[in-house]
């Protein structure tokens, strides 16, 4: 997989035009189906693809933790992807796929990866709401290849928030400082379902309203929506959009599109953009800010993600009345 070691800013470059890469594997045939079943993965977060080292089994792991593997010298956890997706196969996954997001490193077993493929993001297609109930979010896109194969990508992030859960984790939400402003309303995106739900808790814990869409191009159109009503009652889209939250990675458009869009058009002005991924390089956050991105923020972090959140709005509400009185 020496593909794989192409330059990172090359594939950041690439995410700049509403591009990606995804790494295609299977999980083994299906006895229940009969099928084999190709997945993709985003090579963003792939640090390397090898044979599977010796795993070291531990206690109380979730059931589709096979243990861990020291990789050079980093403990690093094993998930058995098809035991998570419910893949019932007894094929031998001797294939690791290393991740690496938000921090986070993981190894991923896999029957075999197949190769590397580049398309657009806005053939990544929503999957229908029968698979993703099927599935429980862990589909986030589906695309279609030439030779008729439906390609399914795996949401990396559930995947992580379910094997590494733990008891502490909603004593996170409950040390947000609740925001004392009613007119707050933040728009935000993201194609993990996990992710959405974690920025619901977080802005609800802060007492802020919140719209929300699976990917970029939806939550643009709620934007247009909002802008339209905003005319059509004399008032700036800024005095009823307070903050978008956008993910990188989403099917149809993904986040540097859409801030492109947001910060190329005029009626969004004064409107702040936050980035908030689990690709925490430094090429993707240079990258953000070259579309207009006002600030990033990792994901899984409701503390700092709260705290980003007052900030720039507290800035942003003391520069609109700033402006108000200017003009009076």
């Amino acid at each position: 997989m020496s593909e794989l070691l192409e330059s990172i800013d090359a594939r950041t470059k690439l995410a700049g035009n509403n591009k990606l890469e995804i790494l295609l594997f299977s999980l083994g045939e299906d006895r229940r189906t009969g099928r084999r079943e190709t997945y993709g993965i985003n090579v963003f977060k792939v640090r390397e693809v090898m044979r599977t080292p010796p795993i070291t089994a531990a206690p109380d792991m979730p059931p589709s933790v096979e243990g861990m593997v020291s990789l050079r010298g980093q403990l690093v956890p094993v998930v058995d992807l098809a035991k998570y997706a419910w893949v019932d196969s007894d094929v031998r996954r001797d294939i690791m796929i290393v991740t690496e997001y938000n921090g986070h490193t993981q190894g991923f077993l896999v029957e075999a990866v197949d190769t590397i493929l580049r398309l657009d993001w806005s053939m990544m297609r929503v999957p229908p709401d029968m698979l993703m109930a099927q599935t429980g979010g862990l589909v986030t896109a589906v695309t279609e290849l030439e030779d008729g194969r439906l390609i399914m990508m795996m949401d990396v992030e559930k995947i992580l928030a379910d094997t590494a859960k733990s008891d502490e984790d909603d004593l996170r939400f409950k040390s947000i400082t609740k925001l004392d402003n009613p007119d707050l309303t933040v728009f935000f995106c993201d194609d993990s379902r996990v992710a959405r739900g974690q920025v619901t808790q977080t802005l609800d814990a802060m007492g802020v309203r919140h719209i929300s869409a699976d990917n970029g191009l939806k939550l643009w159109e709620e934007l247009e929506k909002m802008a339209n009503y905003a005319s059509s009652v004399g008032r700036r889209p800024s005095e009823l959009i307070s903050l978008v939250l956008t993910d990188i990675e989403m099917p149809e458009m993904d986040g540097y599109i859409l801030t492109k869009r947001i910060k190329n058009d005029p009626r969004f002005s004064g409107i702040p953009v936050i980035m908030h991924s689990s690709l925490s390089g430094m090429s993707n956050q240079k990258l953000g800010l070259s579309v207009g991105v006002d600030e990033y923020v990792p994901k899984f972090e409701p503390q700092r993600l709260s705290e980003t959140l007052a900030r720039r709005l507290a800035s942003n509400m003391a520069v609109a009345q700033s402006s108000e009185k200017t003009a009076a």
